[in-house]
Formats: C-alpha cells, structure tokens, sequence
C-alpha cells in the first residue's frame, strides 16, 4: 500500500533502514556502537529480567558534552516500550551527527526508559504499568477515572475477538461520550485495575526510579533544559506532532514557539493527544526545579486511531487472559508491533527528517536563549 508521504513527495532513502531494527538487541546493539564511534562513554542500568530472546534489559545513558553544562538537551526514547523503535533510531542517527559544536551545552541521550515493554513489544513496564500515568504523587489520593471503570470488561472481554453486542455497547458509549470523552475514558489513566489498559500502578514502577536517579546524575546542574520525548500511534501517518509538554503556557510556551514553530496542547484540545494523569515530564519538574525547561512530546502518527486502539485493545486482552492458540497470541503481538511502528521506508525517513530537524531546532534555542 502506497503511503500518503509517498504522494507528498517524500523521498525515500533506503539507507535509512540501517537506524532502524527489528527487535530491542538490535535497537540497542546500534545505539552502543554509536556511542562507541564517538567515543563517548555508556551508562547502563540494568533491569534484573531476562528480554524476549534471552538478551539482557538495559536503559543506557550517553552524555554528549561537559558534565556542568549550564545547558542541557534531553532525548528520550522508549517510554512506551514497543514505540521505542522510532526514538531509538533518532538517538542512534543524532550521535552520528557529531559533537555537539555549542559551548557549554550538553546532550543526554537516555535510550530505552522501558526496556522490558521494548523487548516484548509492550507499550507498558513489566508491571503491567503505563509509564506515562506512573509519574503522580503515591502518597496523596490517586486519580479516579470513573469512566474507565465503565468500560473495563467491555475493552477487553473473556473472548477474542469480541461479540457483536460487546463492540455495539461500546460503540454506544463512544456516541454518548463523543471521540475526545472516550479518548479520556480509555487512556488518561487509571488506577483500579491492574490488569487493565493505561494502568498508572499503585508505586512507582522500576523505570520511573530509574529514570529519576539518571536525571539526579545528569541534570541537576543544568539552568537550561529542553527535552524532546518521542512516542509513536497518534495522528497522521508519518507526521510527527509536536506537542508542548511544560505546564506553564506562559513564557514556555512562548519560548517552544520560537524553537519550533507551530506546537500543540493538550490542555487547549490542540493536539491528538489528552492530558495524562502522570506523565514522565513530572520527573522533569521535580528532580530539574533549577532549571528553566522547554519540553516537548514528538508523536508520530502510525494509522487511524481505532485501528491503534484495536491493537492496544487485543494485546492487553491477551496480556489479561492468555490465549490457548498459539497463532492468535503471534498475530496479536505482531499487529500491535505494527501499529506503534511501521516498517516502511517513507515512514522511517519521514521520522529521521523531523527528528533530526526538532532535535537542531533545540539546540539552536538552547543557544539563542
């Protein structure tokens, strides 16, 4: 099937692919030998489980500059696991750039923040967590979506695939709430069934304490902090959205506009996305107080929406239920693979393209501001 990018004009270059894998060892195995080229060294911490294929699980952390920069760029992959793929290939082709020629000015990359979902072609932890509803504060009261509580038994049934009255009730619901109320049903996030779909979990998951104490290394001397945090699944094909992630919508966001261009909200109803209830900027906020920050979430739209939630639906089905066929247990894995991450050329050099234009875009306003 021709994409749309192709009718666009985007030229596709083949040798593209070689950023790309097939699987987190490969992913992670060209992320290392990146870093190794530069000369740069790795920090790896480690995930005490074994990965899909027996390889070790790992979020490594390469440092492109002086340790006490004043200014600091982030890149993060990996968050949602299987959505690692895209990021990673970004983070492998940037450390081919070069050095970082602006002083006083460092880049983090931080690759794989949720190795296990990553090797398993999971978008949640090994705790069946979604990491971006994990970052919230477990000593206060946890959010309540009601609304998902609703809906629970009906996204993911005893059977699969699900019955005609299951699929019509929800279609029900979807007309009563309209598209953005049953957007936030689903997957704001949720904290009362564990093995249901956005679950923010009941502490804080592995990744989360990880993720923190490589930010308490790395970035606690910074003053300037601009992240780019790269997901997949929402949006139009191959378009990477560019989506304002700080809570101030004053000067910050006044600041990603000059960096970016055009950047979206979820808090304005701006972007394909809906706020959530604890996503990984927090950690930003709270291990980075010092520092003035411009963040943002670089989504890249894979296929229309009920076919990414169709996905998202039948893997955690079988993540809740198992299955006794050991054909429909592959095909569910692999169309969840599918929908998070295309394997095409003109997707994959339209991610590089914008990745690599957003990722100079940063550095450039970290420069300039």
């Amino acid at each position: 099937m021709e994409s749309a990018l192709h009718h666009r004009g985007v030229k596709v270059q083949p040798e593209v692919r070689n950023l790309f894998s097939r699987t987190y060892a490969e992913a992670r195995q060209k992320f290392l030998q990146a870093a190794a080229s530069r000369g740069l060294d790795v920090e790896s911490h480690e995930l005490p489980l074994e990965g899909a294929h027996g390889e070790s699980l790992a979020t490594d952390v390469v440092r492109d500059g002086p340790l006490h920069a004043s200014k600091l760029a982030v890149i993060i992959s990996g968050v949602h696991g299987v959505e690692g793929y895209c990021g990673s290939a970004i983070q492998t082709g940037l450390l081919g750039l070069g050095p970082v020629a602006a002083p006083d000015t460092a880049v983090l990359y931080i690759h794989a923040v949720n190795p296990h979902g990553f090797s398993y072609s999971r978008r949640e932890t090994q705790e069946n967590v979604d990491l971006n509803r994990n970052f919230v504060d477990f000593s206060a009261p946890l959010p309540d979506n009601k609304p998902y509580a609703e809906i629970h038994e009906l996204l993911l049934p005893t059977e699969w695939p699900p019955s005609d009255d299951n699929e019509l009730a929800l279609f029900m619901l979807r007309k009563e709430w309209g598209v953005k109320g049953f957007q936030h049903a689903v997957s704001l996030g949720q904290y009362r069934f564990e093995d249901g779909m956005h679950f923010g979990g009941r502490e804080p998951a592995w990744s989360n304490t990880t993720f923190r104490r490589i930010l308490q290394r790395h970035a606690r001397n910074c003053q300037h902090l601009g992240s780019i945090d790269v997901h997949t699944g929402l949006g139009p094909y191959g378009v990477g959205e560019r989506i304002f992630a700080c809570l101030d919508e004053g000067r910050s966001l006044e600041r990603a506009r000059r960096w970016w261009g055009d950047v979206t909200s979820v808090h304005a109803g701006t972007s394909n996305s809906i706020p959530m209830t604890g996503p990984i900027q927090f950690a930003l906020f709270d291990e980075c107080a010092q520092a003035e920050q411009t963040n943002l979430c670089l989504e890249f739209g894979t296929y229309p929406m009920p076919q990414v939630i169709g996905a998202s639906r039948a893997e955690h089905w079988l993540h809740r239920h198992g299955s006794s066929d050991p054909l429909q247990a592959a095909a569910i894995r692999q169309t969840l693979k599918d929908a998070f991450y295309p394997q095409a050329d003109d997707w994959q050099q339209a991610v590089w393209q914008q990745g690599r234009d957003v990722f100079l875009q940063t550095l450039n306003g970290l420069r300039e501001d």
